[in-house]
């Protein structure tokens, strides 16, 4: 099997047939490219001593079919075709870890916003990705700041969707960041309360309480993040979901990022301000060493959260 490390893989799962990366194209005139119309889930498949494992595969393709609900997209493949897609395609690229994107878009050549009579298509990439906040994130921590930018009041934009259109606001929030030296943005929500990041969930820790957001805070309903609040409770920690005021971030003990891309990313300092220590701390690293044991085999996995490729399938035979 084949061992890269960042960049495209070679095959595409189209609506149900294998592609050439170069041939999974749309037209300029889709109606995604106008409007925004996708929802798509990040998977991550890791190398673990029995080969290839997606972590917790159905459960983001319940989110994916849950977030096609959400904005009316009809799509015609079960949820059981599109796990088998995704095993599929670690298979037919030959990879033993990858970054999974299925994606279900409005295509065709339309234009206008109201979408009758739009074709639909779905597509699984696999894309090899390394550490999404930088190589030493995981073991360093990463500065962020509380960015200008809000996360959308409830009576706006659907957040329990994982939209492409959702993310131009993450865009905005990511790249001021940056110009600010930052890695990160943690955005509030339209009430002034703490949300999450640019494409990660947050928590804090305080008093060894675990403390995170509500999904009323206009947050993704994480698939990492829920693996963490499991973890965390398995090993005794207190878990709370509440409304977060800005300032208790530059209290907390400790704080980290969560998400599919993320993993789980200590964060140093807010604002320039040292979170605890300025490393990261004890629960942080408890959890992540968990989380990250069983996501590449390591360890046991007592939550049945690893797809195995089956042998035979990856090596192509």
């Amino acid at each position: 099997m084949a061992d890269r490390t960042n960049g495209p893989t070679s095959r595409i799962w189209r609506d149900g047939r294998m592609v050439n990366w170069e041939d999974a194209t749309i037209h300029v005139m889709s109606h995604v490219v106008h409007y925004g119309s996708s929802v798509f889930e990040g998977i991550r498949c890791y190398e673990t001593p029995n080969g290839p494992a997606i972590f917790r595969l159905p459960d983001h393709i319940r989110r994916l079919v849950d977030s096609c609900k959400i904005y009316r997209m009809d799509i015609p493949h079960s949820a059981e075709t599109l796990v088998q897609a995704c095993v599929d395609t670690v298979a037919a690229n030959e990879v033993r870890h990858c970054y999974l994107r299925p994606i279900v878009a409005r295509t065709g050549e339309h234009m206008g916003v109201y979408p009758v009579g739009v074709p639909i298509e779905t597509f699984v990439i696999a894309w090899m990705w390394g550490r999404y906040l930088g190589e030493d994130a995981l073991t360093s921590g990463v500065d962020a700041c509380v960015s200008s930018w809000r996360r959308p009041a409830p009576d706006t934009l659907p957040t329990l969707a994982k939209a492409g259109g959702n993310y131009l606001i993450s865009q905005l929030s990511k790249m001021e960041a940056r110009l600010d030296h930052y890695i990160e943005g943690i955005m509030l929500d339209a009430f002034g309360y703490v949300s999450e990041g640019s494409g990660e969930n947050l928590f804090l820790v305080r008093d060894g309480v675990l403390i995170t957001s509500p999904l009323a805070s206009g947050i993704l309903q994480g698939i990492t993040r829920d693996s963490v609040i499991r973890i965390a409770r398995d090993l005794g920690i207190e878990v709370r979901e509440q409304l977060v005021p800005r300032e208790m971030i530059y209290i907390s003990d400790e704080a980290f990022f969560t998400g599919t891309a993320a993993e789980i990313t200590p964060i140093k300092s807010v604002d320039r301000i040292p979170i605890g220590t300025g490393r990261p701390g004890p629960a942080c690293r408890a959890i992540q060493d968990e989380f990250l044991g069983i996501a590449t085999g390591k360890r046991p996995d007592p939550y049945g959260w690893l797809t195995m490729v089956p042998e035979a399938v990856a090596a192509g035979r």
